[in-house]
């Protein structure tokens, strides 16, 4: 069922909630050839000791005189002082933003939505499915796992991407795969370059390596490109795991943030308010989510 226990925004912020914070990049690199990770922390140091958001949520970049738009937070709670984002270069903001440099100042607000059910999570199980610039926002669902990896049972990450050159974070899933206290399963549509050391095929392939996983005791997330979630859901339900322990992460038009402006409304649901991640039971309920 959707949580009604809504999250507001951290406490420390701005009491305007439409004021952004004033945000330092403190490091940028591309990712891929259009889309680039940003890492960034509060000009205010004494406030960034405070920041504190979930694995899910969201956070409004603003840049003066361009406008603001709703982004992923890619980083964890766990690594506090700082927040991360994984953001493809698409329209006039994002154009704009790709000319900022380190030490540049941008505005932030939030964090918003209701993010991922961390205390029903704990001790299960743990299947996390991505594809293309879905590892936006389950990259900090996977960090914070891993910094609080004693607290969760089997944990399976699996990864797809079309080619090689366009998997994001690709050293670092390199690296994860290394550790054995998970199985991390990585494989790209095509390898045109014959470059690529793992599985090819698409994400769902990989379903027949996972082993051992208690269904009822396993939460499981996706986020990938539209077309992804029918075929992994259906995986996943083949495995029999429960409905209301599917979880994706999803977005709708969002544009306040807060529930004002309407856009993100189906029915009675505000998916910047009761999203963006959502269970399959609710999607199931409000079709016009995916």
């Amino acid at each position: 069922m959707i949580d009604t226990q809504r999250t507001e925004p951290s406490h420390g912020a701005p009491s305007n909630p439409f004021m952004p914070e004033q945000m330092r990049i403190v490091r940028r690199y591309d990712l891929t050839s259009d889309v680039r990770f940003f890492q960034v922390r509060p000009v205010d140091m004494e406030r960034a000791l405070s920041l504190d958001y979930k694995p899910g949520q969201f956070m409004m970049i603003s840049l003066a005189g361009v406008g603001e738009a709703p982004f992923s937070i890619s980083s964890t709670p766990s690594r506090p002082g700082m927040v991360e984002f994984c953001i493809r270069k698409v329209g006039r903001l994002t154009e704009q933003l790709f000319t900022y440099k380190e030490n540049s100042i941008i505005g932030l607000r939030g964090p918003y939505g209701n993010g991922f059910p961390l205390e029903k999570m704990v001790g299960k199980d743990i299947l996390i499915v991505v594809g293309g610039l879905g590892v936006a926002p389950l990259r900090s669902l996977l960090l914070y796992i891993l910094d609080n990896r004693d607290q969760f049972g089997k944990f399976y990450v699996l990864h797809g991407a079309h080619t090689p050159a366009e998997m994001l974070f690709r050293k670092e899933f390199f690296e994860i795969k290394e550790r054995d206290d998970l199985n991390c399963l990585l494989t790209v549509d095509e390898d045109p370059q014959g470059e690529w050391p793992f599985r090819k095929g698409l994400v769902t392939d990989l379903f027949e390596e996972i082993d051992g996983l208690d269904p009822d005791n396993t939460y499981a997330t996706v986020c990938g490109p539209p077309v992804m979630y029918k075929f992994v859901v259906a995986e996943f339900l083949k495995l029999g795991i429960p409905k209301h322990q599917i979880l994706m992460t999803l977005e709708r038009r969002m544009h306040c943030g807060i529930g004002k402006c309407g856009h993100c409304v189906i029915g009675s649901i505000y998916t910047c308010l009761d999203g963006p991640v959502f269970s399959y039971w609710d999607v199931l309920h409000m079709k016009d989510l995916i």
